[in-house]
């Protein structure tokens, strides 16, 4: 479906955790069950996001701002790019400002190190966040998953749905996220496979607690 206009879509930012859910209650107990160093995670919510920034905004459209604003709420950017939010505790003040606990996208079922993404800063940072990122180049993530230097983002970012967006909300968002309280906050390096990750993270609603 089409997010624009005509068709708003309804945003459901739990129902990745079902499969979880299942891969829990089927588990082996015994000691070599590998989930033995994973817990469950309290399923995150969808978040509040920022109020723009008056003297940032006021280079856009107001229209164009707030449906930004409305548009990255319902599309529940802020449930992973804020720092706690995948365990279920989001930092207050921080929405929208990256996330040090990243995700797995290859099986930590499989391998004891998997490779693991960090959510970025979407606030307009210029050495942590999108400060120095054009409208353009905001909208080539969300429409095409093409990163700065041309290569192509993990589907962990959802661009493969995103794609569908008009082009008019793409923008709106890119305007939205310029739009916002810059906040400082360098999220970890990502994590290729077959090295170990040195914070938390979650994986099909499970996340790894550190020794």
């Amino acid at each position: 479906m089409t997010v624009g206009e005509d068709y708003p879509m309804k945003n459901y930012p739990a129902l990745w955790l079902i499969p979880a859910a299942i891969l829990i209650l089927s588990a082996c107990t015994g000691p070599t069950n590998p989930l033995a160093e994973y817990n469950p995670v309290t399923p995150p919510t969808a978040l509040t996001v920022p109020t723009p920034d008056p003297a940032r905004a006021s280079a856009y459209d107001a229209d164009t701002v707030e449906r930004g604003q409305y548009l990255v709420e319902l599309l529940g950017c802020a449930s992973c790019h804020t720092d706690g939010a995948l365990l279920g505790r989001p930092s207050e003040g921080a929405h929208l400002s990256g996330s040090n606990i990243g995700i797995a996208y290859t099986n930590p079922l499989a391998s004891a190190n998997p490779g693991v993404v960090y959510p970025g800063n979407l606030t307009p940072d210029k050495a942590t966040g999108l400060g120095d990122w054009s409208d353009d180049d905001i909208v080539a993530v969300l429409m095409r998953g093409e990163g700065r230097s041309g290569h192509r983002l993990l589907p962990v970012m959802p661009w493969t749905a995103y794609n569908r967006l008009h082009e008019k909300d793409a923008y709106a968002i890119a305007a939205y996220l310029h739009s916002l309280p810059a906040v400082k906050h360098e999220v970890p390096d990502n994590v290729t496979p077959g090295r170990k990750a040195g914070t938390p993270y979650v994986h099909v609603g499970l996340y790894y607690r550190k020794d």
